[in-house]
């Protein structure tokens, strides 16, 4: 190919159409090791379908085009529409078809539904969240809400049909005319943030569980969805309630859109602003008991966000990978260059880490693992979440200026890597959260920490990294000292995981390189006798 002036060539070529489930050695090894059900023929085309050079330039559109806000129509009269680039639609109509929204619910009554197969489909969140991972945050809270609904038996078996139906329709009509429904979630308010019991949003009885909101959400998540999961405070105390689009006569809900966040990434996915002007919502579960009820979802999207960011991390090491591999540098392949070879094997190191304490957690939530699921859930979301913005900007280094300019998609992936650590609780709440299920249950926790060492038996610096986590936890200071508890604890799982999922080599490698010693800059650990072995399980 001529520029006219000049040969362009020592480029490398766009990555697509590529299976992203076939090309992925260390989700494959784990799933193995953890018994998903047998679905290597869906994955695999489920692969090949969000490899595509069409689905991923699919995520490059939706980003480039972000939502815009419609308040009012051409006649004054309120309008409240988020308008979508038909690229974001796409997404959405695929993920749904997929069952990224609602597959855990599969077959469940609608009396105390519970969620199983989240390995099964913690495999396609993980690889589509490599693809565009803004939009998955209305298939996340779909998917959650249900936990919280099932304290609204009837209004469960009314919505749970359509929430797990595989059809997107993004038209703003009635739920309950609707063949398929997406939900979202106001939580959080200007003044209270994380502190949700701060919300002024006041929620007055208008007959039976029905009730008139009148407040304002600071963030307002997918606000085209069907129905919302809102906080509100009620004559009882701070109450969950189901506000829908519509009310049950057809009109439109009092939901009045303010304004769109102007958000650093996850451009893709609108997060609102909105007012509620006695706005009509159910009650879900008692009066008063708003936070129990929504932590029952909780758990649900903290284990999302570790999911995703661990995909978006696994992307980062593919385009990285396949960049160096087609660049020559010094009349060399830069992969074969040993400095960056070392560079690319410690992130590789990193991205099985992540994949293995992931899914090793999903695999919990399918065995109904109590201790796990309390204790790691907010350790796994603490430490990959935490981890993905330095890891994408290191896989962006390893392409140099090329990986910095926007037609690469290695700038999306680093504006995208800090939400999922900012979202659903920042790592000092997750690290508290972990002391607190420790404190309420210290025994539970120390037994948890020795069934980490030992199925980690044998790997450097176990011993001494549970001997940390156990002083750490029960420290008089122990509230400063969470964070190094937490991290800790999140490291020992993934060397235990690994030691699941992975080859004798991969977890001897990351135990001595940040169990046993601390973690140094990417390239600067250790890890050169499993160089071959992580380069070649990282992208054949």
């Amino acid at each position: 190919m001529t520029a006219g002036t000049h040969e362009v060539f020592n480029q490398s070529p766009p990555f697509g159409d590529a299976n992203l489930y076939a090309a992925d050695a260390p989700l494959r090894g784990a799933l193995a090791a953890l018994g998903a059900p047998a679905d290597a023929e869906g994955l695999a085309a489920f692969g090949a379908a969000w490899g595509a050079a069409e689905r991923l330039d699919l995520g490059r559109l939706a980003n480039a085009h972000p939502p815009a806000l419609r308040t009012h129509d051409a006649r004054g009269h309120r309008a409240d529409r988020v308008e979508f680039h038909p690229a974001y639609h796409a997404l959405m109509a695929a993920s749904v078809a997929d069952g990224l929204h609602a597959s855990i619910w599969d077959g469940a009554g609608a009396g105390a539904p519970q969620p199983r197969g989240h390995l099964a489909r913690a495999a396609r969140f993980y690889l589509a969240a490599g693809v565009e991972s803004g939009h998955l945050c209305p298939m996340t809270m779909t998917s959650a809400a249900v936990a919280a609904l099932r304290s609204a038996p009837d209004h469960l078996a009314a919505w749970l049909p359509r929430i797990a139906s595989r059809t997107y329709d993004p038209s703003l009509r009635p739920w309950y005319e609707k063949a398929g429904v997406t939900l979202g979630m106001g939580m959080t308010e200007k003044q209270g943030g994380t502190d949700v019991r701060a919300n002024t949003t006041t929620a007055a009885p208008a007959g039976g569980d029905t009730y008139a909101l009148t407040g304002h959400k600071w963030f307002f998540s997918a606000p085209m969805s069907d129905g919302f999961l809102v906080l509100g405070q009620a004559p009882g105390g701070l109450t969950c309630l189901l506000v829908p689009r519509h009310r049950p006569d057809g009109s439109v809900n009092a939901l009045h859109l303010q304004r769109l966040k102007d958000k650093l990434g996850n451009r893709a996915n609108a997060s609102a602003e909105v007012e509620f002007r006695q706005a009509f919502g159910w009650r879900v579960g008692e009066e008063g008991r708003g936070v129990p009820t929504i932590l029952a979802m909780v758990q649900l999207t903290r284990l999302d966000c570790a999911v995703a960011s661990a995909g978006l991390c696994r992307m980062a090491l593919v385009l990285a990978l396949h960049h160096a591999r087609h660049r020559r540098v010094f009349q060399a392949p830069l992969a074969d260059q040993p400095a960056m070879r070392r560079v690319l094997a410690d992130l590789a190191l990193e991205s099985e880490a992540q994949t293995a304490l992931a899914f090793r957690l999903a695999a919990a939530f399918d065995r109904g693992e109590a201790a796990r699921m309390r204790v790691l859930t907010p350790a796994a979301k603490y430490a990959v979440c935490k981890a993905a913005p330095g890891f994408v900007y290191e896989a962006m280094e390893a392409l140099g200026g090329n990986g910095y300019v926007e037609e690469s998609p290695l700038p999306r992936l680093y504006r995208e890597a800090p939400v999922n650590a900012i979202w659903e609780g920042s790592g000092t709440v997750m690290a508290l959260d972990v002391l607190r299920a420790a404190a309420r249950a210290p025994e539970e926790a120390v037994g948890l920490v020795a069934e980490l060492a030992e199925e980690a038996e044998g790997l450097p610096g176990v011993r001494e990294a549970a001997a940390d986590i156990v002083a750490a936890l029960q420290a008089p200071d122990a509230e400063a000292r969470a964070r190094f508890a937490t991290g800790r604890l999140a490291t020992l799982a993934a060397a235990a995981a690994l030691a699941t999922c992975a080859p004798p080599a991969v977890a001897e490698a990351y135990a001595a390189t940040r169990l046993a010693r601390e973690r140094a800059t990417y390239g600067a650990n250790g890890v050169g006798a499993v160089t071959e072995m992580l380069l070649a399980r990282a992208l054949p």
